[in-house]
């Protein structure tokens, strides 16, 4: 209790000894958006990488599958292995990666070098990630960094939407390499920014700095993480597969597909902006709320897929929350882990890649054995456990001794 008392009057000081650092939070949601782009771009370039470096498109598809195991695997070490360093020089560093992992991609001349870009995207995704709430509480206001994680996730939310058409149309136009070297610019603006508007940021002095996992023996952080693995499962065992529901269940048509996409993407935008003001007083409410709700949404679109004006509705509501999501739980890490946020975001990243990508391959074999309904109902299912454990978590904090 002692040591948390004084960790805590360490940290508060030190996010209001500085002014507000808003251009770096921009500079780091650019990053943000350079990242993602760039970890999901492969989506749409799959044909022309594999015709041109003479692979199939499977293992051309292992490109987005490595970079996510590095992620995870960076997210659990990166704390403690840069536990001494200047948070500054190690947020750039990653942002550093980000650029170099893009000119190696772009001019890769055989798989295997293709593989080591992606590799290094990982361990830039990962680093920068696990490194992004511990920052942004940093430059901030304590009663700012919902509305500085909502930034970030704005970043993430925009790339994710438009990644994918996007690198479908460059490719088109400049091919694949130039499709993927479009981002370095972008990083590199990101980078620089970066460089110049982060202060100093010194690693902070603790007598126990804990292993990323070692932090799951807290009862509020356990359930915590189980609640936003079920999160992230349910959603992306839905999400994966939106294409070919809106294809073959509800017919649309190749333009309307991507009007529904794009609003759904917009959607999320604004729900990452909307949510910030509710966080401060109503944190665990949202957290559990928003999961119930992506459930029902998950029920409507069995009940009423075939429905185009239905669907749209749905899923603008999909992405108004479920991008909201992520700001919710950043802003629950930087309240229960205060002490250990560069920890607690490294094990978030982890929990976070390990639910998308079971989520995605087990909503798959649901998809394909059982069919597409099976595959929905996993999801609300995942999502209605995710908000069951939201309110155990939000008990266990409620209840833990001061």
């Amino acid at each position: 209790m002692t040591q948390q008392a004084l960790t805590q009057s360490d940290i508060l000081p030190r996010s209001q000894a500085v002014p507000a650092a808003w251009g770096a939070v921009i500079a780091m949601a650019l990053c943000v958006a350079a990242l993602i782009a760039s970890e999901f771009m492969p989506v749409s370039l799959l044909s022309p990488i594999a015709t041109d470096l003479g692979v199939t498109e499977g293992r051309t598809g292992q490109a987005i599958s490595i970079s996510g195991i590095f992620a995870v695997l960076t997210s659990l070490f990166v704390s403690n292995l840069t536990r001494g360093i200047d948070r500054r020089l190690v947020l750039t560093s990653f942002s550093l990666m980000l650029v170099v992992s893009g000119a190696i991609v772009t001019f890769a001349p055989n798989y295997l070098v293709l593989m080591v870009g992606r590799a290094l995207l990982g361990v830039a995704v990962g680093g920068f990630w696990s490194m992004s709430t511990a920052i942004v509480m940093r430059v901030v206001p304590d009663e700012s960094v919902p509305k500085g994680l909502a930034m970030l996730n704005a970043g993430n939310a925009i790339a994710a939407t438009i990644s994918a058409p996007l690198g479908s149309m460059l490719g088109s136009y400049i091919g694949w390499r130039g499709a993927f070297f479009a981002v370095v610019p972008l990083a590199l603006l990101s980078l620089v920014w970066q460089w110049v508007s982060l202060p100093s940021l010194p690693p902070l002095k603790s007598e126990q700095s804990p292993h990323v996992l070692k932090l799951l023996v807290r009862r509020q952080v356990a359930l915590g993480m189980t609640s936003i693995m079920l999160l992230f499962a349910g959603q992306f065992a839905l999400f994966t597969y939106l294409r070919p529901f809106l294809e073959t269940v509800t017919s649309v048509s190749v333009s309307t597909l991507s009007l529904l996409l794009l609003l759904m993407g917009l959607a999320g935008v604004a729900g990452t902006y909307l949510i910030t003001g509710l966080l401060r007083t109503r944190l665990f409410s949202i957290l559990g709320i928003i999961p119930v709700v992506m459930a029902v949404i998950a029920l409507g679109l069995i009940a009423f897929g075939t429905s185009t004006a239905a669907t749209a509705i749905l899923l603008v509501g999909w992405g108004l929350f479920g991008t909201a999501a992520p700001v919710g739980w950043g802003t629950w890490l930087s309240r229960t882990m205060h002490d250990d946020a560069e920890a607690g975001g490294g094990l978030q990243v982890a929990t976070i890649q390990l639910a998308i990508t079971f989520g995605a391959s087990f909503g798959g074999v649901l998809f394909d054995e059982a069919g597409w309904q099976t595959t929905f109902l996993f999801a609300a299912a995942a999502l209605a456990g995710s908000s069951l454990l939201a309110a155990l978590a939000w008990r266990s904090t409620w209840r833990k001794p001061r």
